[in-house]
């Protein structure tokens, strides 16, 4: 979070080395992400609670908000 205000965009980045911003949705976790260079399709790593928190810059806004 940067100056009290929730992020909604974050840079995501697959194992591959791509690179995306992506909007995250407001109010749920997005447990699944396709990555639109290699076609890997993400899943949450242990403990997070989705993509944004595993593999972006930035956590889920849920996350930030907790």
């Amino acid at each position: 979070m940067i100056c009290g205000r929730m992020q909604l965009e974050a840079t995501i980045t697959p194992g591959c080395g791509a690179t995306a911003r992506e909007k995250m949705p407001e109010t749920a976790c997005q447990r699944f992400y396709q990555c639109s260079r290699c076609g890997l399709v993400l899943r949450p790593r242990e403990g997070d609670c989705c993509v944004f928190c595993s593999y972006a810059d930035i956590y889920c806004p849920p996350r930030q908000t907790a």
